[in-house]
Parts: C-alpha cells; sequence; structure tokens
C-alpha cells in the first residue's frame, strides 16, 4: 500500500458503520449535503505489485489482460452497474455528479466501451454535470493511442493519473510493476500528444527498497520535464501480507531509513514547488488551477459514493466499505438488490468525534489547514481551544503554523496571547487557520494528528 505521511485509514475504513455517541452538547453539525463524487473501483491487474494489498483481480497474461470480453471484466462490470442501479435514488432536488473517478486496480486494463457502460449507469442514476471532472488510473503498457482517444472523445475522460511509480528500471522490476522506464516513455508520449486532454496527472514513489537519493531526484526531474498539471508523489508503507511484508523491515536496508525517507519527501517539496507546483496536499502538487477536484471532496470531508469491491462510501455522516473479496462483494450486491441491508444514506444516530476526528485530520493534510471558525461552530469552542493549546508547543518549533483572516502567519508570541486571554473559555478569533508547515510539519503529520486525537476524543 503506498501512504502519505498522515495515514489515509479514514478513507479504508473497515465493511462496518461507525453510530453512536455524540461529541458533546455543544456539537452543532449539520448532516452532510448528498454525494456528488462517485469513486468506482475497477480491480484488474495483469500481476499484483509486490507493495500492493489492495482487492484486485490478476488477469495473468498480456493476451488475457487485452480479450475485451474476458469474463472476469464483463461480469464485474455488470456486477457494479447493479450495485448502481440497486443504490437508493437521489432526491430530486439532489445536484449531479460533479466528480467521477475511476481506481484500482489498473482500471485502463477495461475496454473503454464497459467505461463507458458504467458512466451511463451512473448518469442514469444521479445525473452528471456537463463539466464533471472524470478521472480514471492508468499504468504504461496498459493502453494505446486509439484507447486514450476513446476514453476522453467518446466516454469523456478528461483527467488521467499515469502510475509511472519510478524511471529505473531496476527498481520498477523491484517492485513487481508490469512495466519498464521504455514503456513509460511511450505511455507519456501518448497522454500528451491525446487531443483534448489537457489534466494529466503523474504518480511517484519513494522509500523503495534500494532507491537512492540520486534515483530519486532523477525521477522528480524527469517527471518535471514531463510537465504533467499534476504530480502525486507517495511515500511507500509496507503492510502485512505483501511481498514487501514477507521480505523487509521497515527503517532497515535495503529500505530507506525515516532520516532518509525524510530527506526523499523534503527533496519532492524543493524540486516541485520549485519547477512551479503548488504543495497544496501533503501528498499532492499541482499547476495552478489544477487541484484534484475529487481528492478534494476525501480532504475536505465531503459526501461520496463507493462503488465496487472493497471500496468506501461515506453518506449521511457514517462511512462504509464494501467486502474485499469477490465472492462476498456478489453477496453484497444481491442483498443489495433485496432489500436486506441497512440504508447506509440514513442514520438517525451519527458519532460526532468520528467526524471531528476525520475534519482534523484531513484537513491538516492540506496547505489550507483548518479552519478554526467553521471547526468551532461545528463542534463548540472548548474544543477548538484545547486543540490550539496542545499545538502551542509546536507553533513555537515551526511546525504548526497558525494563521489570520487574511492568511497572515502569525507569529508564536502572537497566538500564545490569544491563547492567554480567557476568562472562562479561551477566545481565539484572531486564529482563522492551523496547517503544518512545509515540510518540517508535514514531516511529524502522523505525531501531530495523533496529539489532535488525544484531544478530540481523550
Amino acid at each position: 500500500m503506498l501512504k502519505s505521511f498522515i495515514s489515509n485509514a479514514t478513507l479504508q475504513t473497515p465493511p462496518t458503520v461507525r453510530r453512536n455517541a455524540s461529541l458533546n452538547s455543544h456539537t452543532r453539525t449539520a448532516l452532510p449535503s448528498p454525494p456528488t463524487s462517485a469513486y468506482v473501483h475497477l480491480p484488474f491487474c495483469r500481476k499484483r505489485c509486490h507493495y500492493c494489498d489492495f482487492p484486485i483481480i490478476a488477469l495473468g497474461t498480456r493476451a488475457a489482460a487485452e480479450d475485451p470480453n474476458d469474463p472476469r471484466i464483463t461480469d464485474y462490470v455488470h456486477l457494479i452497474r447493479r450495485e448502481i442501479q440497486a443504490t437508493r435514488d437521489p432526491s430530486p432536488a439532489d445536484p449531479p455528479l460533479q466528480t467521477v473517478y475511476f481506481g484500482g486496480g489498473t482500471p485502463s486494463l477495461v475496454p473503454p466501451s464497459l467505461v463507458q457502460s458504467i458512466v451511463d449507469a451512473l448518469r442514469a442514476k444521479f445525473g452528471v454535470c456537463a463539466d464533471v471532472e472524470m478521472s480514471i488510473e492508468m499504468d504504461p503498457g496498459t493502453f494505446d493511442a486509439g484507447q486514450m482517444r476513446e476514453l476522453v472523445g467518446v466516454v469523456g475522460v478528461n483527467r488521467v493519473s499515469l502510475g509511472v511509480q519510478a524511471f529505473q528500471d531496476e527498481i520498477l522490476r523491484g517492485c513487481g510493476r508490469g512495466h519498464g522506464v521504455r514503456e513509460v516513455f511511450e505511455a507519456l508520449e501518448i497522454v500528451r500528444g491525446c487531443g483534448g486532454l489537457g489534466n494529466w496527472s503523474l504518480d511517484l514513489i519513494s522509500s523503495l527498497p534500494y532507491q537512492t537519493l540520486e534515483m530519486w531526484e532523477e525521477s522528480l526531474r524527469l517527471a518535471v520535464e514531463a510537465q504533467p498539471t499534476h504530480v502525486s508523489v507517495y511515500d511507500l508503507q509496507v503492510e502485512q501480507g505483501t511481498k514487501f511484508g514477507a521480505l523487509y523491515t521497515p527503517g532497515e536496508f535495503p529500505l530507506p531509513s525515516d532520516a532518509q525517507s525524510a530527506e526523499f519527501y523534503t527533496m519532492a517539496s524543493k524540486v516541485l514547488t520549485g519547477a512551479g507546483y503548488e504543495h497544496y496536499e501533503i501528498s499532492s502538487y499541482c499547476k495552478d488551477g489544477y487541484q484534484s477536484k475529487h481528492n478534494q471532496t476525501y480532504w475536505e470531508n465531503k459526501p461520496f459514493y463507493g462503488f465496487g469491491l472493497g471500496a468506501a462510501s461515506y453518506m449521511g455522516g457514517v462511512r462504509f466499505s464494501r467486502p474485499r473479496k469477490m465472492r462476498e462483494y456478489m453477496g453484497f450486491v444481491q442483498d443489495l438488490e433485496n432489500g436486506l441491508l441497512l440504508d447506509h444514506n440514513h442514520k438517525e444516530s451519527i458519532d460526532y468525534k468520528d467526524i471531528a476526528m476525520d475534519v482534523v485530520m484531513l484537513s491538516l493534510r492540506t496547505a489550507r489547514g483548518l479552519d478554526v471558525k467553521s471547526y468551532k461552530e461545528s463542534f463548540g469552542e472548548t474544543l477548538i481551544v484545547s486543540l490550539c493549546e496542545k499545538f502551542k508547543p509546536y507553533v513555537e518549533s515551526g511546525h504548526v503554523i497558525a494563521l489570520d483572516e487574511e492568511r497572515r502567519t502569525l507569529s508564536a508570541d502572537e497566538f500564545s496571547s490569544l491563547l492567554s486571554n480567557a476568562e472562562k473559555l479561551v477566545k481565539v478569533e484572531g486564529v482563522a487557520f492551523i496547517r503544518l508547515s512545509d515540510p518540517e510539519g508535514f514531516l511529524l503529520s502522523n505525531e501531530l494528528i495523533s496529539m489532535a486525537f488525544e484531544v478530540v476524543s481523550p
């Protein structure tokens, strides 16, 4: 699995629902608005990469992977369409989908006509707005120019996330990737040459086995030279049950030490921001105006639909993940069609502690940071004051930055003064946002988020 320094676990919750409890008597959070984003999981890969613990279906040989009539693909797409159709109808007043994201797996192994059939099902069920951001993950060596043109010109894909991961053959082989550097440059040529596609992301992984700083610098340089509108940089997380989990111990050679991983991260921030990319989220960089609208749905803790094997949804203040095994997922869809599942779109009892923690964690992933006024209105003044007090030493050390309404950075003395002017409760009207510094604060994000959790859910 790939993770940035802040865990993505909140987006991959187990197949249960969160319920019960309330934060306190001052909690005034309204139920979320209807989802306007949909994630569709297309789990097909030629083989499993050595770091991957996502739910996938390995197709095997190139010939099998390119068979447009492979029943493993066609049957699964039919199952996805059934799930979409069996999902609760939206209200007539609900807005149409504004983002659709096809993730995997390797979605570019699915024939464009089948991707189109899923889009048709989404449009029929929820509506799709005219300026929808429609993204698809693609791996080098799994598509040609004709497929690219069909995805863009017929299906309506207008954003591509290209899984390059590295620019060294030995690193790619060591990860079990199904492509080499030659396929990377071929894919780059296809993506850049596709008329109508002006928005695409290039994905890289740091802290891989035997990866050196020199290799990483080369990958960053070549990524910049490719001129994507967006770059995602993920730090390797070694998961149990993967091949890497059996072979390697985090922090021990051939994996980098924690200090070396920090150097990778710092180098990425320096190189990419120096090339004109905005570091707008802990693992995401973009040219002006090219933030991922779909991913911002997650980071802003907005509701979203999820469809497919292992996919997570967030609706009505409740997170829910589908089964990760095909047999169980088939049963899930059947139960959904038969009306045997709980309606996860409407819950009377919401766990506001979970929501409060999610808002903190997801907000601190971003350069914008935590909106103090909004958080105080939703969860009470006592909680936001406690968070500010918890972060005070890190404002002094420069790992946490406090900003006013005009996003002017407050000095440590100004921040301390605001916290000291209290009668019953400390007033923090002068603090409008709290964010982590780049890169020092982001590198300590796990620790800082854990501290925040201690405040929110003691």
